[in-house]
């Protein structure tokens, strides 16, 4: 095991005792100190394409406060300026450098990235010298095909080369070792080991758990994601029969600090547990999924992460014993992603090729919005709903009403950004719904709907589900999980909700396959596919335009 910071002092008495004994027995034969190799690792986490600089306070990063104790903010990020920081961290240590990815790279991304599949993101890291992606639950979002896809390149299946030139897929590694197959064969290789001036390092890649929970099901079929923990205490063995003695781990899941960007106050959340139950093997874990920024050391590790968007990069260097192959010293710091020099003209061109790529269809005008359009916010509405959410509740219900749709039901995960008031494009239309999902109407009784609320509360997250019109209930915050809802106040366009009577729901495609955690939508009958929620949303739009934010009464929450 390694220092973190300043090398062990011996104890007192034990300096006493070798300062009185003989010169030739206190120090005995001269020795060569031991060489060292200095390694850097440069790791981001959560990219999410975002090729252009993040807009608004998405692109910014805290860095202390002003006089008056405001927030004091720096903006940061854009695909071009983060290679220009990459490049000059790695002149730093040119020969022993290694540029890694806590996953998430694609997924959930601006227009700009989306349009193309995530094509884009994979070039700008080719030509950014990315070198390692532990893949994180986005980048299941179109499934293994698609994932593997990104991997290997090759034209989409359906739309082709969307820009006329060929896709040649990342030459960078996905690592996913928690990822197999039902004979445990992994989808991708769980690690990668690295040689610097002969001295081995692993690196460890793989997604959170709980993965199955946030994707949607169908795409995933036929795969086990296994406790992180476990499986990479189960690799160190072999790593070391390979004569590996460092171990970086790259972890897309995570925790939440109080502090700045590079502190670590009062850290808690998954990553954790994770890292405590960690073989002592392992040196340093990069993390994610939380979009949080922290530089830790937990159980003796060093553990990071650096935010999301590319505003951060968490540069890790790692002293390494050349005779043991240990790690005998760790540091690390968060390196602000600055818009203040110039950026990779290479990875700039790219990005604005596809942006006039992509500008007719986002740049289109779909309808007006007489005020703005919020998420979800327990503060505004203590009762989970939101005018976004409901609006767009409303949306789906309105786009499956053919099909025997009663209700519908949105998942407040699956909002990424508020609409403004005046014209909606497009791209903000995208941007508050991003993943492309198909609507799915089923049938559910009225006892299964009760449930389905219930499991709201389930988790380590309340998710309030966003209702459409006419449909809503009372729930009661300090009741017990599982007792939450109380039955006889579901109400539909006035009536009660039955227990033993049958109901159309429409919720998206990654919700009916039991999406955050809503396991009893995969028992819903009489299943229908639907249009696209972004096709629902753009429909809505165009039919009720200029629309007016929507009530926001259709929960109640008591004490």
């Amino acid at each position: 095991m390694r220092s973190l910071s300043t090398p062990r002092r011996l104890p007192l008495q034990l300096l006493l005792l070798a300062a009185a004994l003989p010169l030739s027995c206190a120090h005995g034969p001269a020795k060569a100190r031991p060489r060292t190799v200095s390694v850097q690792v440069l790791a981001i986490n959560d990219f999410h394409g975002h090729l252009a600089p993040p807009a608004d306070a998405a692109g910014e990063i805290r860095t202390g406060s002003n006089p008056d104790g405001s927030p004091l903010r720096v903006k940061t990020g854009g695909m071009s300026h983060l290679a220009r920081h990459l490049a000059r961290l790695r002149a730093l240590e040119p020969r022993n450098t290694l540029v890694v990815s806590a996953g998430d790279l694609i997924g959930a991304s601006p227009l700009v990235s989306a349009l193309f599949h995530d094509e884009p993101t994979i070039e700008a890291m080719n030509l950014a010298g990315l070198d390692l992606n532990g893949v994180g639950n986005h980048e299941f979002d179109k499934g293994t095909a698609e994932l593997k896809r990104m991997q290997t390149g090759g034209c989409h299946p359906v739309e082709g080369c969307q820009d006329g030139t060929p896709f040649e897929g990342a030459r960078f590694q996905f690592l996913a070792a928690n990822v197999v197959d039902a004979q445990g064969a992994p989808l991708f290789p769980a690690y990668a080991v690295r040689e610097f001036d002969g001295v081995k390092v692993a690196f460890i890649g793989m997604t959170l758990e709980g993965t199955p929970e946030i994707v949607d099901a169908a795409g995933i079929r036929g795969l086990q994601f296994r406790d992180e923990a476990e499986t990479v205490n189960a690799l160190v063995p072999r790593l070391r029969e390979q004569g590996v003695r460092a171990i970086v781990v790259l972890v897309h899941e995570g925790g939440v600090q109080t502090g700045t960007y590079d502190g670590c106050e009062g850290i808690s959340g998954p990553i954790v547990d994770i890292v405590q139950r960690m073989d002592a093997e392992v040196d340093a874990v990069l993390s994610g999924h939380t979009h949080q920024a922290y530089n830790c050391v937990i159980a003796g590790k060093r553990v990071t992460s650096a935010a999301s968007f590319g505003r951060l990069i968490t540069d890790l260097d790692l002293v390494l014993d050349a005779a043991t192959g240990d790690v005998v010293e760790s540091t690390a710091r968060n390196v602000l992603v600055t818009r203040d020099t110039e950026g990779v003209p290479e990875v700039q061109a790219l990005v604005e090729r596809y942006d006039a790529l992509a500008a007719p269809l986002r740049n289109r005008v779909l309808g007006q919005v007489t005020a703005p359009l919020r998420q979800p916010d327990s503060q505004r509405w203590p009762s989970g709903e939101s005018t976004l959410g409901n609006m767009l509740a409303d949306s789906q219900l309105a786009a499956t009403k053919d099909a025997g749709a009663q209700l519908a039901l949105m998942n407040p995960g699956g909002i990424r950004t508020d609409l403004e008031a005046g014209g909606v494009t497009y791209g903000e239309a995208f941007d508050v719904s991003p993943f492309g999902n198909s609507l799915v109407t089923m049938t559910l009784t009225g006892a299964q709907l009760h449930t389905l609320l219930e499991q709201q509360w389930e988790g380590s997250l309340v998710r309030i589900l966003q209702p459409s019109k006419g449909f809503g209930y009372t729930w009661k915050d300090s009741a017990p999980v599982g007792q939450k809802v109380d039955p006889a106040s579901l109400r539909l366009q006035g009536a009660p909700v039955d227990p033993a009577g049958r109901y159309g729901v429409t919720v998206n495609s990654y919700l009916a396959n039991g999406g955050d955690g809503f396991r009893v939508l995969t028992e819903g009958t009489e299943r229908r596919g639907g249009p696209l929620d972004l096709d629902a949303l753009e429909a809505w739009l165009k039919a009720h335009s200029p629309l007016a934010p929507p009530e926001t009464n259709r929960l109640l929450r008591v004490e």
